[in-house]
């Protein structure tokens, strides 16, 4: 990704903003058309990587907003910045910038190498701004120093302080020391400015040019002056580290090190004027997001339906969000998901007449879940629109059932069982229904009678079952009195044969 280009029109935004739809959640497009700011949730099929999306309201381009509103203030990050060049691709291009010239044969040949290595290192400097303002906040890597173009970098940095001393040179002719000292403490504060500017646009001209750097200043505010502070610190450390090296150590051992440390030092004022510009990217123009460690990912088209059942929602257009829950179900008619999602919603809105629509598919839902609470709910509202109101799947009033027993539900799981032999004579859950129908009469209403009768039903008519081998005991904990354990085999009726056997 080529280097963004601060611009100077006053006319950018530079007030921040939450997503319209996640208050809170930071921006991270903004539609022209229709003002709206959408956050990364409400734009799951955005590509981010290429900053294209198209408006989910009125499909116009919309303005990628980049990570500016969540980044951590540079501040935060003293830390951070201070361990940056100790990662192994700055230690290693350090290393060979610093150590390889005191190797290299004299002469011509080593001016030359150690004139290179010189501009290497320039330049990699200076990738730092570049690579940090786009979003990575690990280094570039060694290729960045020794690769590609941009080794012109050092001769326009050198050309940029020509025309600064110059400028000085001419204050003092004709406003003497004063004047000078004057322009020379402007210099020194536009001087972090002057190198941003030259790593993003690489340009002289914008480097030096008056309105680009009060422009620069102005738009980043009063946090310029505080990293100005902290910059400032960081070069009398890094003259102290140097002075330390040169003054006790011998000479084969004190340059090198002095110059490795003036290479680090560099490494971290370069990255803190990066982080700078990543973090007031929309202020200034452009936008960039978090790179490191990102890994591309497959988009999941689901993601998109459901950012837009999230606005519809919070837009109050409810026909709209049933009519595309409705419409998602019949291309996947026994999608979870939806299924719930629709549920939800009618249950929300009292729509009797759909709720009676969907009602095998939501209570097999609800089952699932094991959700008596709202499935007791929904079957009385069902009730209430159909007095006369039955399941007519025997599997599923059963898993009904016994999400109701054990949400403590036992008259309306009761009713849901009720007659099932004559309603399903030949089914194999007739068997599972009145054992489960004896569990919630003897453990749910004390009526240890009617269990009892339960339970002989079963004996008699079930004998082929796999769980009839249970009634006996059953039998015996009603005789007793005693509460009745979940069917130990009620699953296991349901599996193949083989399956059946290899657990056994």
């Amino acid at each position: 990704m080529g280097a963004p280009e601060i611009l100077t029109d006053q006319d950018l935004p530079t007030v921040k903003h939450d997503c319209h739809y996640h208050p809170g959640d930071p921006a991270k497009w903004h539609c022209p058309g229709c003002l709206t700011h959408y956050c990364s949730r409400c734009m799951p099929d955005a590509d981010v990587r290429n900053r294209r999306a198209l408006c989910p309201h009125c499909s116009q381009a919309m303005r990628y907003l980049g990570a500016a509103t969540e980044v951590v203030p540079f501040w935060q990050r003293i830390g951070a910045f201070f361990r940056y060049p100790f990662h192994a691709d700055p230690l290693i291009v350090i290393a060979i910038c610093t150590f390889v010239p005191m190797i290299a044969p004299g002469g011509l040949a080593g001016i030359a190498l150690a004139l290179v290595l010189v501009l290497a290192l320039v330049k990699y400097t200076y990738e730092v701004i570049n690579y940090t303002a786009e979003g990575h906040l690990k280094p570039p890597p060694i290729s960045a120093a020794f690769t590609g173009s941009g080794f012109d970098i050092a001769v326009l940095q050198v050309l940029v302080f020509i025309l600064m001393g110059a400028l000085v040179g001419v204050a003092e002719r004709f406003g003497g020391p004063l004047l000078m000292g004057l322009t020379v403490a402007l210099v020194v504060l536009a001087l972090p400015a002057s190198i941003m500017i030259l790593a993003m646009e690489r340009s002289v001209k914008s480097a030096v040019n008056p309105a680009h750097l009060v422009s620069l200043i102005s738009r980043i505010g009063w946090p310029y002056f505080l990293l100005y502070g902290y910059l400032v610190l960081v070069v009398l450390a890094s003259g102290a580290a140097q002075d330390l090296a040169l003054t006790h150590f011998p000479m084969w051992l004190s340059q090198p090190l002095a110059g490795f440390l003036n290479s680090t030092f560099t490494l971290i004022l370069f990255h803190m004027l990066g982080y700078l510009l990543f973090q007031y990217q929309e202020e200034l123009g452009f936008a960039a997001d978090l790179q490191d460690d990102a890994a591309p990912t497959e988009r999941d088209r689901s993601l998109r339906f459901d950012a837009d059942l999230d606005m519809n929602l919070k837009d109050g257009h409810y026909d709209r969000v049933q009519s595309m829950l409705k419409e998602a179900l019949k291309r996947q008619p026994d999608n979870p998901v939806r299924i719930g999602q629709l549920a939800t919603l009618l249950l929300a809105r009292n729509d009797r007449s759909e709720l009676y629509r969907y009602h095998p598919r939501i209570l097999g839902w609800l089952a699932d879940r094991n959700d008596g609470v709202r499935m007791d709910e929904l079957l009385t509202l069902l009730r209430e629109a159909d007095p006369a109101f039955r399941l007519e799947d025997p599997e599923l009033a059963v898993r009904c059932a016994r999400a109701l027993y054990q949400a403590g539900a036992f008259k309306s799981a009761l009713r849901l069982l009720q007659d099932f032999h004559k309603r399903f004579p030949d089914s194999d859950q007739l068997a599972p229904a009145y054992l489960l129908a004896a569990q919630v009469l003897a453990n749910g209403l004390s009526q240890w009678e009617k269990a009892g009768a339960f339970l002989t039903f079963v004996e008699k008519r079930c004998s082929g079952h796999p769980l009839h081998g249970q009634v006996a005991g059953y039998l015996e904990q009603v005789r007793l009195k005693q509460p009745l354990k979940e069917p130990r085999a009620s699953f296991a009726a349901d599996l193949p044969e083989p399956a059946r056997s290899r657990t056994g």
